[in-house]
């Protein structure tokens, strides 16, 4: 099945670009980023920043006052199911465009080790990047990496969140 991905939602001076594979079927069907009930990323968030994100709005509001950008690695493949090792014929995003369009951008913090293998299949091959660029990949937040309970995966998240918006480059 052809999966496309959403458009970034994105601070006016973002520090942080938070970068996932590819939207969940869940994500899909809701449109909108991290859907399933089950997956931390939003309770990490909102613990981080202590705003609320019991709606779309309130999980766009944190994303725009908080000096983030949210998007995904691709922009779209072929996939069957949610799972990010079904991904087949993977097409990045235009990272360029972004980073030239948003200069305050540093940081570059991946969901799960499956979106760092297709940043770095997909994206630092072939795109120009701003350098120095800190490129940091965290625990997946989706409720298919069971490794970890939320707990665990908010002090790392939390850890990596306070380091980005303290440095400086």
């Amino acid at each position: 099945m052809q999966c496309a991905g959403f458009n970034p939602i994105v601070a006016a001076e973002p520090k942080v670009v938070i970068l996932g594979t590819m939207p969940s079927v869940a994500s899909l069907q809701a449109e909108f980023y991290y859907a399933h009930p089950r997956n931390a990323f939003w309770p990490i968030m909102a613990d981080y920043f202590q705003l609320p994100v019991e709606t779309i709005q309130q999980k766009r509001l944190l994303i725009e006052q908080s000096g983030l950008a949210l998007w995904d690695v691709l922009q779209v493949c072929q996939r069957s199911g949610s799972l990010d090792t079904a991904i087949r014929q993977p097409v990045a995003n235009a990272f360029t465009a972004l980073f030239q369009q948003y200069p305050s951008l540093k940081t570059v913090l991946l969901n799960g080790k499956a979106a760092e293998k297709f940043f770095k299949q997909t994206v630092l091959p072939k795109q120009s990047l701003p350098d120095p660029l800190n490129i940091k990949t965290l625990p997946s937040t989706s409720p298919a990496n069971a490794r970890m309970n939320l707990e665990a995966k908010k002090i790392i998240w939390h850890q990596a969140l306070r380091e980005a918006f303290k440095s400086e480059f």
